[in-house]
């Protein structure tokens, strides 16, 4: 098998180069004709190859695969040089970069910074000010392009999220009293079945908003809509009471927070049975002024003697298990607030704490003491971080 290779103007008889293939080269190249997901170009090599080994002169190839010789020539000498791995395109070094590294460093060190520690006006950094910053520095970066950059580095310099530090000493111990009693014990002793868990609070300012135009229920591909603008009907403050391991809610509308409210509820509760011939009644409650401090545990004891106080500590209303069903009222009964007056905000609360109800079933509490304990650690750990940064 030859070919003819012009040399100088002439005409000169070559030796096209032998393949003789392996089993299993020629079962991979097979396989790489027929899959589909394989490149095109890919495809065309491996057939010169096939081609080549079955004794075809590259002329031939050529005119059999509609490309030009020296094509054929090129990848039947690739394969005989290296095989296999001829047949891939060799690594190109691309168009030259260009931002250097630094400037790339330049754009996270900026949105790893807060703005006002660099006298710049603003509260945090969005991709446009971080351009416009590396502008000043002497680096114009694309918006994009900097979006690109933080996107690698995991960086979302705009969003932020609000922490409380522990500033109650006695936090652990005041938590984990709360936590022990959703546990059903209480100072080392399991409770008994006479015993029950109350967690009670308020829910201030729930407004009648008597919206100006009615609002539409959803259709086909349309969501309900409400009317932005509305009337005032003014506002009232829901107060609940729910047992922690029953289920039931206990609730009442009045004009606002207060002792007297607070008490109303708390005869609400405690006139009714199993309350009312309880061994005890644990009453969980934040630090609000209708039920702060020893005044309020007294004031309970005195009006109810198998009634026990207990207060979540300082800015932790969210160990308060009252907040979960809070939040379902929200959710489910006043938002949209649609409502003509407070009449139909009272009557609307009473009518879902019936429902309620009728279908609930204790909250599926899981955070432990021993939970809390692990967290306060990272606490620490993240303080005694920031401290020595600070101090670095």
């Amino acid at each position: 098998m030859s070919e003819l290779v012009t040399v100088g103007g002439v005409a000169v008889a070559r030796a096209a180069v032998a393949i003789e293939l392996s089993e299993a080269d020629r079962v991979e190249l097979e396989r790489q004709v027929r899959a589909g997901g394989t490149p095109q170009r890919q495809v065309l090599r491996a057939l010169i190859v096939l081609l080549a080994a079955d004794g075809n002169s590259n002329a031939a190839i050529a005119a059999e695969l509609g490309i030009c010789v020296d094509t054929a020539r090129k990848w039947r000498a690739r394969f005989v040089a290296k095989g296999a791995v001829g047949l891939v395109d060799a690594p190109r070094s691309g168009r030259p970069p260009v931002y250097t590294a630094t400037d790339r460093a330049r754009v996270t060190a900026w949105a790893c910074s807060l703005p006002v520690d660099h006298d710049v006006p603003l509260s945090r950094w969005s991709t446009t000010e971080l351009a416009r910053q590396l502008l000043t520095d002497g680096v114009a970066v694309s918006v994009s392009t900097v979006r690109r950059w933080l996107a690698g580095d995991a960086l979302k310099p705009w969003q932020y999220q609000s922490w409380i530090f522990v500033r109650d000493p006695d936090f652990e111990t005041k938590a984990a009293r709360v936590l022990d009693l959703y546990a059903r014990s209480w100072q080392g002793r399991a409770l008994g079945a006479d015993e029950y868990v109350i967690c009670a609070d308020e829910k201030p300012s729930i407004q009648a908003r008597d919206r100006c135009h009615p609002t539409v229920p959803a259709g086909p591909r349309q969501s309900m809509r409400v009317n932005h603008d509305y009337r005032r009907g003014g506002a009232l403050t829901y107060l609940a009471a729910y047992d922690v391991h029953r289920a039931p809610v206990f609730g009442r509308c009045e004009q606002s927070t207060g002792i007297d409210p607070f008490t109303r509820l708390v005869d609400q509760v405690m006139s009714v049975e199993p309350y009312a011939s309880a061994a005890r009644v644990f009453w969980i409650v934040d630090n609000g002024s209708s039920h702060r401090g020893q005044a309020a545990i007294d004031r309970l004891a005195q009006r109810y003697p198998n009634a026990v106080m207990v207060h979540t500590p300082v800015h932790a209303s969210w160990l308060n298990q009252v907040e979960i069903y809070f939040s379902i009222v929200q959710r489910k009964v006043l938002t949209p607030n649609d409502f003509p007056d407070l009449a139909a905000v009272e009557q609307r609360l009473a009518t879902f704490e019936e429902r309620y109800r009728a279908a609930a079933s204790p909250f599926n509490w899981r955070y432990t003491a021993t939970d809390l304990r692990r967290q306060l650690s990272r606490v620490d750990d993240h303080e005694t971080a920031i401290a020595d940064r600070l101090a670095a």
